[in-house]
């Protein structure tokens, strides 16, 4: 092990970070954009699979709050690289098994990596990093974040459509590169200490109400994004795989030429506004979900959805203000639960309203964004840990 002063200035806790938000993508957005097409050509789902696909990839999402137990045997920053491996593991396998069966399992294996690491990822950001360079940070991470998956669309698009590689073969090559990554990051960094020693056991606070309702309908609207916008690409209006890799191309590079913006932004004008943009132009976007009859304009609401995406910045950095810094490990994993709840079961019951109505599943998330618009003007102007006291004692006097 490296003593800290002999370290190169890449060696850092932000150089980790950096490298893991690239891996990530690498592995992930290979499954993400290959998805719909590769369950509708080798396994034939309709709309109602899918939705259950979808719901048990979100499983592992709704047990995040398991991690707490994990790392009272392995350190944040050594499960953050396993769990990394994981998902790169479950997506290269993936091609390896068409079936309908084989898909389900893959998808679980690759879901049980990515959110325990978005889990520990989230923690071990907020320990990192402080208050005022937070949400510039964390839009960093987001544009490092697209301009990988930039990387892996191009790769896709190129391997799809010029040099005619298998899903197979796409799939292998996407998990195989964020395992290089994971590799480096165990061999190249020491292990950092935490500036604040983690609670070990389950923490759910009251005062932390806000946040965690929040959480849950950013992980309900979520779920129409992902699961819904996309299959309505290429079910509805017939997008193959270059087109749906040609769109994510779109939507990562506004997130690598905005997404630090908008981190700046939201220190600027705080997390309330920055709210209140999101959920109203949701409200707009859910809407024209419902009723859009072309395909270029369903692509430009599915960029516009994404672009929004970076604003739930305001989430994470309201509860670093508000949080006793040794909540913050334990309480990652409770709000990754909660963001869950909804998207368990969402996926398979919206799955079966999708049959006989998908512009009424839009518009049930038009109505989600409204109740997180709500939600949103609850949250103080100038967060702090002794304002969010206050306001809860407020609520449970009043």
């Amino acid at each position: 092990m490296k003593p800290y002063l002999m370290l190169k200035s890449w060696q850092s806790p932000a150089g980790l970070l950096i490298l893991m938000s690239m891996a990530m993508p690498l592995a992930f957005a290979s499954w993400q954009t290959l998805l719909n097409n590769f369950v509708i050509d080798q396994a034939g789902f309709n709309g109602a699979e899918i939705g259950v696909l979808q719901s048990l990839r979100e499983v592992p999402g709704f047990l995040a709050f398991t991690a707490v137990f994990v790392l009272l045997i392995v350190r944040e920053q050594r499960f953050a690289l396993v769990s990394l491996a994981l998902l790169g593991i479950g997506v290269s396998i993936t091609g390896v098994f068409p079936g309908v069966l084989g898909i389900y399992c893959t998808t679980v294996l690759m879901s049980i990596g990515f959110h325990y690491f978005e889990t520990v990822k989230t923690s071990l950001s907020l320990q990192w990093l402080g208050q005022d360079e937070a949400p510039r940070v964390l839009g960093q991470l987001i544009a490092v974040g697209s301009l990988s998956s930039l990387f892996v669309y191009c790769l896709i698009w190129l391997m799809s459509e010029i040099l005619g590689f298998s899903y197979l073969s796409m799939y292998m090559v996407g998990g195989g590169l964020a395992l290089l990554i994971v590799a480096f990051c165990a061999m190249a960094f020491p292990l950092y200490k935490q500036p604040h020693i983690q609670h070990k056991h389950l923490v759910f606070r009251k005062r932390y109400w806000l946040y965690y309702a929040l959480t849950f309908m950013s992980g309900a609207r979520r779920q129409i994004f992902v699961v819904f916008a996309g299959f309505m690409m290429v079910e509805r209006f017939g997008y193959g795989v270059g087109e749906i890799a040609l769109l994510f191309i779109i939507n990562h590079l506004f997130n690598l030429f905005f997404a630090a913006r908008i981190g700046s932004l939201i220190g600027r004008i705080g997390e309330k506004r920055a709210l209140t943009v999101e959920y109203i132009g949701l409200i707009g976007v859910f809407v024209g979900y419902a009723f859009v009859e072309v395909a270029w304009l369903a692509g430009t609401l599915y960029v516009i959805d994404h672009l929004f995406f970076a604003m739930a910045i305001a989430i994470k950095t309201y509860f670093q203000k508000i949080a006793d810094p040794a909540d913050i490990a334990s309480t990652a994993g409770v709000a990754f639960t909660i963001n869950h709840i909804a998207a368990v079961i969402i996926p398979a019951v919206f799955g079966v309203l999708w049959l006989s109505s998908p512009s009424a599943v839009f518009l049930v998330g038009a109505v989600m964004a409204c109740i997180s618009l709500l939600l949103a003007i609850n949250v103080p102007r100038m967060p702090s840990r002794s304002c969010v006291a206050r306001l809860g004692n407020s609520y449970a006097n009043g």
